[in-house]
């Protein structure tokens, strides 16, 4: 009779291991459950017809589990979502993330700062970036700040990363409000520009007051779009370039089983004008081939 119990015990044991699937399927399902959690735009029919196709696939290798993943990540997460996987993650752990930013003079009394792509991690690395800036950048009082007319900011070839040290670099020409706001499924999160301070862990300096130029291309994207969204609505700030990528939305890593992260888009841009962006791109006020040459002339007027 303990023989039979025995094995009675250990055939549902079996049943019930077969009953929660490979482990290719197990990695789908808790894809799809975080995506139904967190993402974006994991609702309505097409997210539910998405869904229920991913929870009846049957992938038999990692990269079959990848690709049903992907394809429900089209529907929840929008072009912003992504599989960062084991071997991308060892490659970008070889890159270097830091490109240092830069203030030159361009032209009389105006300062040309450009703005690049940071991915660094560390406190260390988000002060050194920011400061590049605000160490260039003239003392309020000075005959440098006298004579400023005007600053380019340029955001051409910054793809993103973290936006913090970036929007940091160039406080002070924003004002003290909510200068972002991110937009969820289920609530509205305001970005002031303390919180942006103490999160890279500078003081907020002397605000400085005059016209800005914002440069972008279509490679401007993520982080540089949201930079850019917060001198949106201000009077003195005017866009020159072309249309950004369209990737104004925050995303968050969530680690999966083989060592994988799922990246999703939890939210997306809302500028202080009540405009929200996300997957489309981002209109320049004065589209143009030329846009330093075109600022340059705007800001000389």
């Amino acid at each position: 009779m303990k023989s039979l119990t025995l094995i009675l015990a250990l055939t549902m044991a079996s049943l019930t291991i077969a009953g929660c699937g490979s482990p290719e399927q197990q990695y789908v399902k808790k894809a799809v459950k975080l995506m139904d959690r967190k993402c974006l735009f994991a609702e309505g029919p097409a997210w539910e017809e998405a869904k229920a196709k991913a929870l009846a696939a049957r992938p038999a290798t990692k990269e079959e589990a990848y690709e049903v993943t992907r394809e429900a990540l089209k529907v929840a997460g929008g072009k912003h979502s992504f599989i960062f996987t084991v071997e991308r993650q060892e490659e970008s752990a070889a890159e270097d993330k830091v490109t240092e930013p830069s203030v030159k003079p361009c032209g009389d009394g105006i300062l040309l700062i450009t703005l690049p792509a940071f991915s660094g991690q560390t406190k260390d690395e988000n002060l050194r970036y920011a400061h590049t800036v605000l160490d260039a950048l003239p003392e309020a009082g000075t005959p440098e700040a006298e004579s400023l007319k005007g600053v380019i900011i340029d955001l051409r070839g910054n793809t993103g990363g973290n936006m913090y040290p970036m929007i940091a670099a160039v406080h002070r020409f924003l004002p003290n409000d909510n200068i972002l706001r991110f937009k969820s499924r289920k609530f509205t999160m305001p970005v002031t520009k303390d919180f942006v301070l103490r999160n890279v862990g500078i003081e907020s300096g002397t605000a400085i007051t005059c016209p800005i130029a914002l440069l972008t291309d279509d490679w401007t994207g993520s982080s540089g779009e949201a930079t850019l969204l917060c001198f949106r609505g201000l009077e003195n700030a005017r866009t020159f370039g072309a249309p950004t990528a369209g990737y104004a939305s925050a995303n968050s890593p969530f680690p999966m089983p083989d060592g994988s992260q799922l990246v999703l888009t939890i939210s997306c841009d809302m500028a202080r004008t009540g405009e929200i962006f996300c997957d489309d791109p981002i209109e320049p006020d004065v589209p143009t081939d030329h846009p330093l040459e075109e600022a340059l002339t705007w800001l000389q007027r």
